[in-house]
């Protein structure tokens, strides 16, 4: 094959650089000739005609057709430089390339060709072992079409080349390994308040912040108690403002030099994580490994993986250019984690989200000791960090995991943790403790078992991947794998859920489930199947019974199977004193996943399919329910909650735990006098379980909210009428000049309001974006909104947890209506156990608060909230030193346009 042949074939046409604007569409040639089109004329001409634009996916779907020949500028920005970040707009390629910020769409579009020749020009500026690199890279990208593979290999001066493949993505070969290095056991002993309130001021001083802040000051004091030789639980609420991040990471930080262990900072949201860490750099700007980021498995890129998806390249020549791509990040990154690490959010929506999330291990796959990556692995490389470092950020939902499968890092475990955004643990406790006998858990578990099948047979390792190279000699570890295969048949296979739609289950898993979802079916009437139903496990059927006793039977004879093999396999530890490293490393891991992966889940479920015959446990809720996605059944079982899931994460965290913070801005509920706030709030963190009980602190808000903010209850917009809903939006939006979050209940009512958007806005030259709608990640959209400054976000409840957005660029905040708790079971019983409508209501409070929390992140700003429904008095206390105006749409819009005029 010619070097010629390699480069892929689009057309002979010369490309044009295109930028969307509301109802039109600007395109400029390289040439600097600029026209104004109709967006069904960009459209047509974006069929036959190369177009160079920012973000495709984005365009595509503004454009109402995806560009059939686009030349994606951030797919360029992420072959030239992997592993950083920009904001995927024009702006934000500008900001990054230090290129003139566009003020219009043509200068926009200018900034496109302005960006091309930058990086380009990067490239030409590479070293020669970088130049080789990124060459063979982008020769193996050419065989899979990439647009850019021609100006890329001129820009480097290597002419495209054939090269074997496996060599040419072997990215993991110039990866170092890690050293397995042993910490010394951490010591105890304790910090007090003067010191905290040193570490502070030293931190302060250094960045030169002479501002006095004494809540921040007093706040890190009163956690102290956590870090001092007695321990114990602070329970603090501090107002926004009061610099929450930097007053705990002061004790902890002297507490963890003093001591040589590690402090674990948790937090909710990705959003959050980040900030820790940069807000870290203020007291280790050189890191230097004493600050670690700590995930879950299924956010860091698998090696193994990687490299089966370049081997399946070899035959799928499209896949080329997703796995070229991350060879370019994979040789890069810092720690590789595709979620919310240096993976830019935009990237796994141009190359595909489901490809590059199929890399990470997603489903407990992992080999351990026995992959050929072992040594190389972001895992256990992350894992290793933490252990030796003095601060880790981690999150929620991995310490919960963590937790309930018996403890943080059996090995070297910690003592001491911060949980920031700590009224999220109710939510987290209740993932991390509940069991779901489902069609997935069951497939999922199938597949851990025995590997692919059908489609799925190449990738999927099995049990027996795992443990053949672990078994002891004789032939108990053979038989009792053979055993396993057979009794693993009884889960749910490849297809089950079609097999269940059509009435022809396989096995006794998938006949429970059919008799399950035509009970389900039956006890839920309604014609509307829209949305997921659900039913109490009241009476059930005999015939369903009859199916439950079966496959609990089978079900406990596979868990005391897997038991025996696992008993086995760690005899191996006691009995064989000369065991080879690389067999223990295997061993661990593997008796702690048989464990807590699969005989702590098929006993709870044994245990579920037996409480059908009696009463369920007073601590648990359970039910039975259909789950769907646009009318569609995606998955069909049996649930289990517990009513108060703090209690199991407090009682595991009393085993490990000698100090604890649990800190946010929304503890307590201020429309409760001080005791019965606070008693809620033990109750909501599971404090209250604890044997001792924990110290409370609060700290208020510095802000002046009753002059930085306005609250206004809008009393003339019917609620069930979605016209004047998106007018009201529409006004109050044009009324602020952008800068302005929409926040809605329903995804169907942010679509039809978007709908009704983008026209009156776009004549306003305000940008709208749309969870739901652009198909970005929540975290990509709020990066886009921060950085514009005029424009409008339309989003969900994850749009509101992640936004922190300081200054003018959000100054607006409209809710379609009140974010009352979605009524199911669950609350149900929840509420008759915690409180009735009072618990409900503060749910409700909560939300609200959270909400305008996002509102007021420093001292000058200044923004208006607005709610589009009604307000019940008993709600109002949700705004903290804030009156509710209850106003009319237009006094609204006039108030909107008068309090957010920049003087």
């Amino acid at each position: 094959m010619s070097d010629e042949a390699l480069l892929p074939n689009i057309t002979t046409a010369s490309p044009r650089a295109l930028v969307l604007s509301g109802e039109s569409a600007v395109v400029v040639t390289h040439d600097g000739e600029i026209e104004t089109l109709k967006l069904s004329q960009a459209r047509g001409l974006a069929e036959t005609t190369p177009m160079l634009v920012c973000h495709a996916r984005l365009t595509g779907a503004r454009l109402g057709a995806v560009p059939a020949l686009a030349l994606d500028i951030l797919e360029l920005f992420a072959f030239v430089r992997p592993a950083q970040f920009t904001v995927p707009t024009p702006k934000g390629l500008a900001q990054s390339l230090e290129l003139p910020a566009p003020e219009d769409a043509e200068s926009e579009a200018l900034v496109l060709w302005q960006a091309q020749a930058a990086l380009l020009a990067e490239l030409s500026a590479l070293d020669r072992e970088q130049t080789e690199r990124a060459a063979a890279i982008a020769s193996q990208m050419a065989k899979g079409g990439w647009r850019w593979s021609g100006n890329v290999l001129q820009a480097l001066g290597f002419p495209p080349h054939e090269q074997d493949t496996l060599k040419a993505l072997a990215s993991w070969s110039l990866m170092p390994e890690w050293e397995d290095i042993a910490p010394d056991e951490a010591g105890s002993a304790g910090i007090d308040a003067s010191e905290a309130r040193q570490r502070l001021a030293d931190v302060l001083g250094k960045s030169k912040q002479t501002e006095p802040r004494p809540q921040q000051s007093d706040y890190a004091s009163a956690l102290s108690a956590a870090f001092s030789d007695d321990g114990g639980t602070v329970l603090a609420e501090a107002g926004t403002g009061v610099g929450k991040t930097l007053g705990y990471l002061a004790p902890a930080s002297v507490w963890a030099e003093r001591n040589n262990g590690a402090v674990w900072l948790s937090t909710y949201t990705r959003n959050l994580q980040r900030q820790i860490e940069s807000e870290t750099q203020r007291i280790y700007p050189d890191n230097k490994q004493q600050v670690v980021i700590r995930k879950g498995r299924e956010n860091y890129l698998c090696l193994l993986n990687y490299e089966d998806a370049v081997r399946a390249s070899f035959v799928n020549h499209a896949a080329l250019i997703t796995v070229g791509l991350i060879a370019r990040w994979l040789e890069a990154t810092k720690d590789g984690d595709i979620k919310g690490g240096d993976m830019p959010g935009w990237l796994p929506d141009l190359i595909g989200r489901q490809r590059t999330y199929f890399m990470a291990d997603r489903r407990g796959e992992c080999l351990h000791g026995g992959c050929v990556h072992y040594k190389k692995c972001f895992i256990e490389r992350s894992v290793r960090q933490a252990r030796t470092a003095k601060l880790v950020i981690a999150n929620h939902a991995l310490l919960m995991s963590a937790a309930a499968a018996g403890g943080i890092d059996e090995q070297f475990p910690p003592t001491r943790f911060v949980f920031d955004e700590g009224h999220h643990l109710f939510h987290a406790a209740d993932s991390a403790f509940g069991s779901d006998l489902t069609g997935a858990a069951g497939y999922d578990l199938r597949r851990w078992l025995l590997g692919g099948e059908g489609r799925s047979k190449g990738r999927v390792r099995g049990l027996s991947k795992r443990a053949e190279p672990v078994l002891p000699d004789g032939d108990k570890g053979p038989a009792l794998l053979d055993a396993i295969k057979q009794q693993a048949l009884v889960l749910p296979g490849e297809g089950w859920r079609q097999r269940i739609e059509e009435g022809e289950p396989r096995g006794l898993y998938e006949q429970f489930l059919l008799g399950l979802r035509a009970y389900v079916n039956a006890k839920n009437s309604e014609e509307d199947r829209s949305y997921s139903i659900e039913t109490d496990i009241t009476a059930p059927p005999p015939e369903l019974l009859a199916e439950a006793d079966k496959l609990r039977a089978i079900l406990k004879e596979l868990a005391e199977t897997v038991t025996r093999l696992r008993v086995l396999i760690l005899n191996r530890l006691e009995k064989e004193e000369n065991l080879e490293g690389e067999i223990r490393r295997r061993i661990e891991p593997l008796g702690r996943t048989l464990q807590s992966y699969v005989i702590d889940q098929i006993e709870a479920w044994s245990s579920m399919l037996e409480g059908l015959h009696t009463q369920t446990p007073p601590e648990f809720v359970d039910w039975l329910g259909i789950e769907r996605i646009d009318g569609n059944d995606v998955d069909v079982g049996f649930y289990r909650r517990w009513l108060d899931p703090t209690k199991p994460f407090a009682l595991a965290m009393q085993l490990q735990a000698k100090g604890m913070v649990i800190t946010s801005a929304t503890l307590t509920d201020s429309s409760l006098d001080n005791e019965a706030a606070w008693q809620i709030a033990e109750a909501e963190t599971g404090t209250v379980h604890l044997d001792k009980p924990a110290i409370r602190a609060k700290v208020p808000s510095p802000f002046n909210y009753a002059q930085q903010t306005r609250v206004l209850v809008v009393t003339d917009v019917p609620q069930k009428d979605d016209t004047a809903v998106a007018n009201a939006y529409r006004e109050l939006f044009l009324a602020s000049g952008g800068g302005a979050l929409g926040l809605f209940t329903a995804i169907e009512r942010l679509k039809r309001t978007h709908r009704a958007l983008m026209k009156p806005l776009a004549a306003a030259q305000l940008p709208l974006y749309a969870q739901h709608v652009d198909g970005l990640d929540p975290h990509t959209l709020i990066d886009i909104f921060r950085a514009e400054g005029n424009a409008c976000l339309l989003g969900t409840d994850a749009v509101r947890d992640g936004v922190d957005v300081p200054g003018r660029a959000l100054r607006l905040i409209v809710f379609d209506r009140i974010p009352w708790p979605r009524t199911d079971l669950l609350l149900k019983a929840r509420k008759a156990a915690m409180g009735g409508v009072d618990y409900t209501e503060r749910l409700t409070r909560q939300k609200l608060r959270q909400a305008f929390g996002r509102l007021i992140r420093r001292a000058d700003d200044h923004g208006v909230f607005v709610l589009l429904s009604p307000l019940p008095s008993r709600l109002a206390s949700a705004f903290p030193g804030v009156t509710p105006e209850r106003v009319t749409l237009a006094e609204a819009v006039e108030i909107s346009r008068s309090f957010l005029t920049p003087v």
